[in-house]
């Protein structure tokens, strides 16, 4: 299937969205990689994170960059050389990137009851404004997850606890929007949140304040 959605949020930050149809041959077929990326992808044992992987380099074409242009920092952040920031996730059958002028992080992540499990393990102070028993208990937990996921990935910090260190201020799902706190190794940073739903994903992404 080709580019699913486009959001745009602002004049300088678009974020693309690929569903993810093609067999894993067929991607090869429309991409061209370098032999580092090469290397990484025949390493994959999923063919699902195969094509996932095949589809963010999709979405960097539809974006005007290839898999040439996209390196990795020593801690696995991606980055560009012309400047723009750019994160990436995948889950399932769909993809993500999001390019910006700001330093910048995104999470997809597939809306499932499992979630409920485990909410203590990464939300315990979030679980004081959220009512296990409502309709949208599931909905607002993945995207508290989403949120701290994607403000790991803009600072990609060794130590980072989800439940310690980054902390959700409380929001409703029709704002689409929130901020988030994070306080560790002495420094408290604010972030800006923004949602939005896919079919039955949740897509986060984060700016530093």
């Amino acid at each position: 299937m080709p580019l699913h959605q486009i959001i745009q949020p602002d004049a300088q930050t678009t974020i693309y969205l690929w569903k993810i149809t093609e067999p894993l041959s067929q991607l090869l077929d429309e991409v061209t990689l370098k032999d580092k990326s090469l290397q990484r992808l025949q390493s994959m044992k999923s063919e699902q994170h195969q094509r996932g992987f095949l589809s963010v380099r999709k979405l960097l074409q539809t974006a005007g960059y290839t898999d040439f242009n996209l390196h990795y920092d020593p801690f696995g952040k991606p980055y560009f050389d012309d400047g723009k920031h750019i994160s990436i996730s995948h889950s399932h059958e769909f993809s993500s990137i999001i390019i910006t002028h700001r330093n910048v992080g995104i999470d997809l992540e597939m809306q499932r009851e499992k979630i409920a499990v485990i909410g203590f393990k990464f939300a315990e102070r979030e679980l004081r404004f959220l009512n296990p028993e409502s309709a949208d208990y599931i909905r607002k937990l993945t995207i508290i997850w989403g949120a701290k996921e994607a403000i790991f990935k803009i600072r990609n910090e060794v130590g980072i606890s989800f439940n310690n260190h980054i902390e959700v201020a409380a929001f409703d799902l029709a704002s689409k929007k929130t901020t988030a706190v994070l306080n560790f190794a002495g420094n408290k940073i604010t972030y800006e949140l923004f949602f939005e739903e896919v079919e039955n994903f949740t897509l986060v992404y984060a700016f530093e304040k």
